[in-house]
């Protein structure tokens, strides 16, 4: 299948970043219409794809259970715009809204990506991940270590503790990866990537090169 992320696309959201106001928008509402059916086709796409290779993603999750809309909730930032410049999708079980691993696909003029994994797990499910880590530690460095992942991907690690949690050493082998509040990984792409006739193999490629990382939090979550 032939899909990718239109050149309108990224010129709507480039636009959107410099006119970010209620006028603008409604004036050229036609185009975010475009961006928007766009992505929700993209995401699709992206989806049926994971379905065929990740067995934790089902071909008929909800599209629309997985984008993140463009309006901004404003009430408690000083930031009041009422626009985001960027694009989003979380693809799992439960759409964007899953205490659990997860796909995140982000389309932002020269600042596209996609990332999986789980962000900020809550206390039970930390707790297990840090075990598993401590107990299988060696494996999940052997799959961060792979040729394809150290090429493209990046284990995400500034969200983590200055020091050891209660349970674990400093001296522990794993210490750095335990100290982590979030369990994620991320891999740039271009604009041109993502607008070229590759774009869709291009996500999916990427997708899995991060799936045994996924995997082993599957794994440490108990889930089959």
């Amino acid at each position: 299948m032939k899909i990718s992320i239109h050149p309108n696309t990224f010129g709507f959201l480039e636009a959107i970043k410099d006119n970010n106001n209620k006028e603008w928008f409604q004036a050229n509402r036609e185009a975010y219409e475009h961006a928007w059916q766009n992505m929700k086709d993209f995401t699709e796409a992206v989806i049926q794809g994971l379905a065929q290779t990740d067995r934790y993603i089902s071909s008929d999750i909800p599209v629309v259970k997985c984008l993140f809309r463009i309006y901004r909730d404003t009430r408690f930032s000083k930031d009041k715009t009422p626009y985001k410049t960027w694009l989003g999708a979380g693809i799992s079980t439960a759409g964007r809204k899953l205490n659990g691993p997860e796909y995140y696909l982000h389309i932002q003029p020269g600042n596209s990506f996609v990332a999986g994994g789980y962000w900020r797990p809550e206390k039970e499910h930390l707790a297990a991940i840090r075990q598993e880590i401590d107990y299988n530690g060696a494996r999940l460095l052997k799959l961060l270590d792979e040729p394809a992942f150290k090429k493209h991907c990046q284990l995400d690690s500034q969200d983590k503790l200055k020091r050891a949690p209660a349970g674990f050493g400093e001296d522990n082998p794993f210490i750095e990866l335990i100290k982590l509040k979030s369990f994620t990984v991320s891999e740039p792409l271009s604009d041109e990537e993502l607008s070229g006739a590759n774009g869709l193999s291009t996500v999916l490629q990427a997708f899995s090169r991060m799936y045994g990382f996924k995997l082993f939090l599957h794994e440490a979550l108990g889930e089959e």
